[in-house]
């Protein structure tokens, strides 16, 4: 009998350095690596971990900016059968320390200029083995420096042989609700996941990616493993800037990228933008929180026609919309991503039929596992169809229209219902960020009462904007389509609105201050 060799994402490298050896695989500021060399660099972590101890399921955290090596840890990690669980930079320092230690890491890495986040907390590390931190780019009492960590790593092992549902993965949740939860994703789950993204954003080998997010949210995995498993070129970005981002594509030649609204909005408002420099674009994928109409148009007017919008849960469900679709289907998020199947269902659990609204719950073999140490969270999500298929629930109001286009009306966790009527908080919002003087708006749920709850506008205005609150208060209550819909106030903020590391808005971070004063 013939065995057939498993398909897994950190055998891709190994792939493509036997395939394309000298084709250039990363590149990062002024240095590029062949995907030959790269393999041999993430081969040498995968050598060295393994004599230091480290067994097939382990847990290793790093901490980095985007940087090749932060790449050539993440391979060697995977292809060693480690299990990668990257942290943000954006967390604070005793959060990190605690997501180590709920994740059970043996080894962390971390990249300079992150090690100030972490040098203060070495009483708080002791669940990491002495001699297991390793520093990249810095020296410090008590850690490894990384170059002569794997310097005596071997160049040419092979990738080794994990099964479809070994852990590959723990991503934490960027925390839009409560303490972040480790999502867990297998071997076979990350591969689909890579496979399916290369398949709708149409990726291969001629593509080049510019990854311009940060490496430990899900959604930039989704477009770095779309592009390692077509064998695309990849240019990294440490930190995004919209004059960095503008000068980048136009040196690359940049085929394809990833930006949240915030960023897309920030390249169109940069007093560098040139339309000239952005002609190689081919795919632009905007994800994190919806876009507005005024941005989505500005978009595909100033930057080119080939707009995919993506919607997605780090637990492993998504859509897209096309660039076909995007003005014919305004404001649908898309269709399934092929692999997948979605519904919608009520609260009591029962399938709705197209068009009704209600919470979307999906299924596909890019599924989560479970949640790290969570089985109660993980049960919680789960939802099972009349064949016993498991589908996981989103926490998303939305419904499809009759060609199977799925709406995003609201976080369920976010709706606001007023006097009994439920308000879509996206639906006012859509209105208000059409005022010329409005460059940000969140609308929240306020305790009233009469209504128990009523919709309040959190607005930040553009540079020279000189509206009211009550002017544009009252120019919003013009033009929603309901009395319900009415905002009983218009706040002003003077700095911007809290977001997570996709652009998402914290709505729970700007409610809680109302709530808590109305409980008193």
């Amino acid at each position: 009998m013939i065995k057939t060799p498993g398909l897994h994402i950190g055998s891709y490298p190994w792939y493509h350095g036997q395939a394309r050896p000298r084709k250039t695989a990363f590149v990062y500021g002024d240095r590029k690596i062949s995907w030959a060399d790269f393999d041999a660099r993430a081969s040498k972590v995968h050598d060295t971990l393994l004599k230091a101890g480290m067994k097939k399921g382990d847990k290793i955290g790093l901490l980095a900016l985007n940087s090749i090596v932060a790449l050539e840890i993440m391979y060697g990690v995977i292809r060693a059968g480690g299990v990668l669980v990257p942290l943000s930079a954006m967390q604070t320092p005793n959060l990190i320390a605690s997501l180590l230690k709920d994740a059970g890491a043996t080894f962390f890495f971390v990249g300079s200029p992150l090690e100030g986040l972490i040098l203060p907390l070495a009483a708080k590390l002791d669940g990491v083995p002495a001699g297991n931190l390793i520093g990249v780019g810095f020296q410090a009492d008590g850690w490894q420096e990384y170059e002569a960590f794997i310097a005596d790593g071997r160049q040419d092992l092979i990738p080794a042989d994990v099964d479809d549902e070994d852990e590959c993965v723990i991503i934490y949740s960027s925390g839009t609700t409560g303490v972040p939860k480790g999502i867990v994703h297998s071997h076979q789950a990350r591969t689909l996941t890579g496979l399916a993204s290369a398949l709708e954003f149409r990726v291969t080998d001629a593509s080049t990616m510019l990854i311009a997010t940060p490496l430990f949210t899900n959604a930039t995995w989704l477009m770095l493993l779309g592009a390692v498993s077509a064998g695309a070129k990849v240019v990294l970005s440490a930190l995004f800037s919209p004059e960095g981002f503008l000068a980048e594509v136009e040196k690359f030649a940049i085929t394809h990228t990833f930006l949240v609204p915030t960023m897309y909005h920030a390249v169109l408002e940069s007093p560098k933008f040139n339309r000239n420099g952005l002609k190689s674009l081919k795919v632009m994928v905007s994800m994190g929180s919806a876009l507005p109409l005024p941005w989505k148009k500005a978009i595909l007017e100033k930057m080119g026609p080939g707009l995919f919008e993506l919607y997605g849960l780090t637990e492993g469900i998504g859509t897209t919309l096309k660039p076909e679709e995007v003005m014919e289907k305004t404001g649908s998020v898309g269709r399934a991503i092929t692999g997948s199947n979605l519904k919608i269902i009520d609260d009591m659990g029962n399938e709705l039929p197209w068009g009704q609204t209600g919470e979307i719950v999906g299924y596909g073999g890019a599924l989560m596992k479970h949640y790290h140490n969570r089985p109660d969270a993980t049960e919680e999500i789960i939802w099972h169809d009349k064949l016993g298929r498991t589908y996981i629930r989103t926490g998303d109001i939305g419904r499809f229209d009759e060609d199977g286009f799925l709406f995003i009306m609201d976080r369920k966790k976010d709706m606001i219902v007023t006097g009994g009527v439920n308000v879509f908080a996206s639906d006012i919002e859509e209105v208000a960020i059409r005022h010329p003087g409005v460059a940000e708006v969140g609308v929240i749920a306020v305790p009233h009462p009469k209504w128990v709850e009523t919709p309040l506008a959190l607005v930040v205005l553009r540079q020279g904007a000189t509206a009211t609150e009550e002017e544009i208060k009252a120019w919003i209550n013009e033009r929603v389509s309901a009395k319900h819909q009415r905002v009983s106030a218009v706040e002003f903020r003077h700095q911007p609105l809290p977001r997570n590391a996709l652009g998402k808005l914290l709505k729970k971070n700007m409610r809680e201050p109302y709530w808590q004063n109305a409980a008193k």
